[in-house]
């Protein structure tokens, strides 16, 4: 078993409805949801659109291997209805659900896929604080 935490966003739709799916779907396919910080509200980031964020970070245990688990997430974003997820170098676009991997227990790795822990967790407020919640609400 192995915690990972797991960064949602949101900006199709109702956010905080798309989150709780997304998390239902996490408990069902990759583990259990062991902690789920406040959903916070803000403005698309690394490009510009008129719809805001609902994210969220969870911290899940799960026995999924950390490619496993990248591809479960995507295969969740699909059924939720996303349809592309933007390759490096591609902009971003407004999405239904948007689930990273932000780290994966202390596992450290880089392929053409997948980047451990996620690079961008300290430029995404986004991420970072929500992520700090997640951890407070594991210890308490």
């Amino acid at each position: 078993m192995a915690r990972v935490f797991l960064g949602l966003g949101s900006n199709l739709g109702d956010g905080v409805a798309n989150l709780n799916h997304a998390l239902q779907l996490l408990r069902e396919f990759v583990g259990d949801v062991q902690a789920v910080s406040d959903f916070v509200t803000s403005d698309p980031w690394g490009y510009a659109s008129e719809h805001r964020f609902t994210n969220a970070v969870c911290a899940v245990e799960t026995e999924l291997q950390p490619m496993q688990l990248l591809d479960m997430t995507q295969q969740i974003e699909r059924q939720m209805g996303r349809t592309h997820k933007h390759a490096p170098g591609e902009s971003y676009t407004d999405r239904i659900i948007d689930i990273d991997i932000l780290t994966y227990a202390d596992v450290r790795m880089q392929n053409e896929r997948l980047t451990l822990p996620h690079p961008l967790i300290e430029q995404r407020d986004f991420v970072k604080y929500p992520m700090q919640d997640c951890i407070k609400k594991l210890s308490e």
